[in-house]
């Protein structure tokens, strides 16, 4: 299973319905507000890398109201 992080910022009031349609996403398996540069954090798990990242540029990247994005690649667990 691999597992990356991705943090979002979001447009001045849309959290609410951004946080909503990331959280419907498959393979996005916790979505967090946070405070900071930052207004969410997502954790997406998939089989193959590839798979999570088609999921964050097709999937997460096209949902409205989403400013900018910072992919967290893991590369170990423990």
């Amino acid at each position: 299973m691999e597992t990356l992080y991705l943090l979002i910022e979001t447009d001045v009031g849309r959290l609410d319905d951004v946080l909503k349609r990331i959280r419907a996403i498959p393979s996005v398996t916790e979505v967090q507000a946070v405070t900071g540069p930052f207004d969410l954090i997502v954790k997406v798990e998939a089989a193959h890398i590839n798979a999570a990242l088609d999921t964050v540029v097709h999937r997460i990247r096209r949902v409205p109201g989403i400013r900018s994005t910072e992919t967290l690649v893991t590369v170990a667990t423990g």
